[in-house]
């Protein structure tokens, strides 16, 4: 969020150091929404103490009025447009006021908006854009966000720059769909001529692409991938399905066969890429026929990382309107199954760093009785993929060090550095 902390205060991690807490929320899918609630109400039974309760993110943009009815405990909330004005909410609050700033959700950070990168981590998140102009019929997102909105290229910049001075030694780009990077404010796609300026910035060693659509995965970003070399081969593409039927309903961009296409392209031009996807099962109209061509697809395009969601009917998106919904209990059992399908693939392409010294970035190191690091290969995603454990000693916490991969696990790697 880029909070400032107010005169008098200091931000704490600690809900109970704190005089004012604040939950940022997400409303994306249910199971999120479960969270957010569950948190504000672990949240407001601190109350007791004196302290005061904001509400802030998606949820608060969403669904002010029934946050504001159903947990009288809140004293405050902040839409996604407004997170520049959590002073004014402290202020107003002391004063007896029960403030609400739910505007237009225009609002997006820029390099000089205030952050904290956690101890001793290396690795931070840019989001490089905010909002989303695409009309996917299962999401919410262009409702709580806004229209896709670019930062300029230089200030992207800027912020990498001031997070290597911080020692970060990987950064990962991210958007609602990061392919769109560009179009509003240079009036053509400009994801590629960001990578080659954050490709320059010392002190970044790892660069991470997040939420590429294939829509518009152009040969410019194929280049981009291939020949810078801060850019990892590393390319997270969420799908949401194989099946034309079903993405035309989803209003997703790309058809199946422009999908494979695409994926072959690439693995031809960047070799060694890896990929990550996501897919939604469940779908309104989606059939067993339909699922079991989703698993072979799945299989054929032999993804190095697959994560699966449930169908979530969010009340306001045009698919929880649709005929032929799909119960519950075989949405969760195609989810269990395209999982396993999913391991067992990974498992596979786990299998060819064997015997390979590959670089490893040191996430931290293991308390448990082996004493061993735990790291990741440029391959894999912090907090979202597998992880290495590395035999070594002496190991600084955020170093990159070259590691002979002994063995793999389904989605884990074992080595000792070299």
């Amino acid at each position: 969020m880029g909070l400032v902390a107010k005169k008098g205060y200091k931000i704490t991690e600690d809900p109970q150091d704190a005089d004012v807490i604040i939950v940022n929320t997400c409303a994306f899918i249910d199971a999120a929404k479960e969270e957010s609630v569950s948190t504000i109400l672990s949240m407001a039974d601190l109350k007791a103490m004196g302290k005061k309760l904001v509400v802030a993110g998606c949820m608060a943009q969403r669904y002010a009025d029934q946050l504001l009815e159903e947990i009288p405990e809140i004293d405050g909330l902040v839409g996604t447009g407004e997170f520049a004005r959590v002073n004014e909410v402290i202020d107003r609050m002391a004063q007896g006021e029960r403030p609400v700033f739910v505007g237009n959700p225009a609002y997006i950070y820029d390099e000089f908006t205030p952050r904290k990168v956690a101890f001793d981590s290396a690795s931070a998140y840019i989001k490089i854009a905010e909002g989303c102009d695409h009309q996917c019929t299962f999401c919410v997102i262009p409702q709580m966000r806004g229209t896709f909105r670019s930062r300029p290229i230089e200030s992207i910049v800027a912020e990498a720059t001031q997070l290597a001075a911080q020692g970060v030694k990987e950064i990962n780009l991210i958007a609602q769909d990061t392919t769109h990077y560009g179009l509003d404010v240079y009036k053509k796609r400009s994801l590629a001529a960001l990578l080659r300026a954050l490709n320059d910035v010392d002190g970044i060693e790892w660069i991470r692409l997040h939420y590429a659509y294939p829509g518009s995965f152009d040969e410019e970003l194929i280049a981009a991938f291939r020949d810078l070399n801060k850019v990892v081969k590393y390319i997270d593409m969420p799908l949401q399905h194989s099946e034309d039927h079903i993405l035309r309903a989803m209003q997703r961009p790309g058809r199946q066969q422009h999908i494979r296409s695409l994926i072959q392209r690439i693995r031809d031009e960047v070799p060694g890429v890896v990929f990550r996807s996501s897919f939604i099962v469940g779908f309104p109209g989606e059939t067993q026929e339909d699922f079991t061509n989703l698993k072979t697809f799945v299989q054929e395009l032999a993804f190095d990382h697959v994560g699966v969601f449930t169908y979530s009917p969010e009340d306001t998106a045009p698919s929880s309107q649709f005929a032929d919904q799909v119960d519950n209990a075989t949405k969760e059992r195609r989810a269990s199954e395209l999982m396993e399908v999913a391991r067992v693939v990974a498992a596979k392409q786990m299998e060819r760093f064997i015997n390979q010294v590959v670089p490893v970035l040191i996430d931290k190191a293991d308390a448990g009785e082996t004493g061993q690091f735990v790291g990741r290969t440029a391959f894999d995603a912090k907090e979202i993929d597998g992880v290495v454990y590395v035999k070594g000693t002496n190991l600084a916490v955020g170093s990159i060090v070259s590691v002979r991969i002994s063995h793999s696990l389904d989605f884990d790697l074992v080595g000792e550095v070299v």
